[in-house]
């Protein structure tokens, strides 16, 4: 009995220590992710570094599909605890955690944003439709019952009635939230009325779209230095750089504050927070403290830090809810990403 108790005790001290250890080898919160949600939960990160007993988080913009990819790789201190979305995690993600043993997630709504395509402030005001978009980015195009390779050079080349310029697209990669976003509220939103079978998200690479990695601070140097070309990124970036460059209305709406946020634009999105559980109390100190700041009103609500940021607020209503969900840890479920 003395033995049992022994090594129960020998058992339960290892234990101990390994938990003290993990804690150690971690003592700042991991927080990947979005480029889109980067300068958003940046914000929330320097603030909560110095108003807190805790050191500041870490952060790295990965994209929301390599955020995902990471946070789901399993539990410890070598994977993130935190991953930033700009579009709502996909159910083949929530089984890649479940698999690796992410079990326990907490999925918080922030605000909501608009995908701008947009140009050089220099240029004249532009109107484009999502198809004329589709048409210029597609690898394929129909003609005559088919889909053949996208021959348009020129933007006056799939209407007459748009500029004679080069199509250049700088855009988000396939890792990128952004890039999942545009292709579904763009291309497949439209294809079948633009003459395709079905839905159809295939992107050129012929040159004229052009990968630009998670660095929308770099498609808005390359549009100040080419007057030709189009970038495609969050609006928040269009806020913080409206001296430089202009967005091109979408089906004669223009991206603003209002038009997004009561989905009047197009191209309006979710933007989104994952939080691993199994991390939260001993594991990493902290996150809770993070996340109810990130939550709060003084960041989110309609006079919010962030919405000077460029975050669009979402309705109260909507709000108190996520709000609500995230102090109480729901745990997310697979059925909530297929509503």
């Amino acid at each position: 009995m003395k033995t049992w108790k022994k090594s129960a005790i020998a058992m339960a001290a290892l234990m101990s220590a390994s938990t003290v250890s993990v804690a150690q080898e971690r003592d700042q919160i991991r927080i990947v992710g979005s480029s889109t949600v980067y300068p958003f939960a940046s914000y929330v990160v320097e603030e909560f570094g110095a108003t807190s007993r805790n050191p500041t988080p870490t952060i790295e913009s990965t994209g929301s599909g390599g955020g995902l990819r990471l946070f789901c790789e399993g539990i410890g201190a070598g994977t993130p605890d935190i991953t930033n979305a700009s579009r709502r995690m996909k159910p083949s993600e929530f089984d890649r955690c479940q698999e690796n043993g992410v079990e326990n997630i907490t999925e918080a709504m922030i605000g909501s944003d608009g995908i701008v395509f947009a140009q050089s402030a220099e240029n004249d005001d532009l109107n484009l439709t999502r198809e004329q978009v589709l048409l210029a980015v597609a690898a394929e195009v129909p003609k005559n019952g088919d889909l053949v390779e996208n021959p348009y050079d020129n933007w006056s080349d799939i209407d007459s009635s748009l500029p004679d310029r080069e199509i250049e697209i700088l855009g988000p990669p396939t890792t990128s939230g952004t890039r999942d976003a545009f292709e579904e509220l763009v291309m497949a939103s439209v294809s079948e009325e633009a003459g395709y079978p079905g839905e159809y998200t295939d992107v050129r690479s012929d040159g004229a779209y052009v990968d630009s990695g998670e660095n929308d601070n770099l498609i808005i140097k390359r549009i100040q230095e080419n007057r030709s070309a189009f970038g495609i990124f969050g609006y928040g970036f269009l806020e913080e750089n409206r001296d430089s460059v202009k967005a091109a209305s979408i089906d004669g709406v223009e991206p603003t504050t209002e038009n997004i946020s009561t989905e009047t634009y197009p191209v309006a999105r979710s933007l989104w927070f994952y939080i691993k559980k199994a991390h939260e109390g001993d594991v990493v100190s902290g996150i809770d403290g993070y996340v109810s700041l990130f939550m709060d009103d003084l960041m989110i609500g309609p006079d919010g830090l962030l919405v000077e940021e460029g975050l669009i607020p979402l309705p109260e209503k909507a709000r108190r809810k996520w709000q609500e969900r995230v102090a109480e840890r729901v745990n997310l479920k697979r059925s909530d990403l297929t509503k």
